[in-house]
């Protein structure tokens, strides 16, 4: 799986757990059908399970006049994956890309302003 895919997958599969509170072995089987997850994949997704707080919180710091709590599902899951992928991912993987990812998900799935807050947000948490 390209990471490209595993990231949109790893959205999904968190998605599905904000909205539902279910568990990432649960949420990930119903979004890849039971196929096995690649090893990208697995690690995005209990990583951000895993380093939930801290994620929350680098995010939590650089929002103005907002709470992680009264974001869009699809804006707090992807800010998720990529704090998650900027601070505890690997390494060589450029934070261009890792930003840029997470707005071309978001005008995806979210709305005309979900690509531009989460490019802002993600600026600010890597200054």
């Amino acid at each position: 799986m390209k990471r490209r895919a595993a990231r949109e997958k790893a959205f999904q599969v968190l998605f599905q757990m904000d909205i539902n509170d279910v568990d990432p072995k649960e949420a990930l089987d119903h979004v890849l059908e039971n196929e096995k997850p690649d090893e990208f994949l697995s690690d995005l997704v209990f990583g951000v399970v895993e380093h939930k707080e801290d994620i929350d919180s680098r995010i939590s710091e650089h929002l103005e006049k907002w709470t992680i709590q009264r974001l869009a599902s699809v804006e707090r899951t992807l800010l998720r994956i990529a704090t998650y992928e900027l601070f505890h991912g690997e390494e060589e993987t450029p934070q261009g890309v890792i930003i840029n990812e997470a707005v071309e998900i978001a005008h995806e799935y979210g709305d005309d302003k979900s690509g531009k807050f989460i490019n802002g947000v993600l600026s600010k948490i890597i200054q």
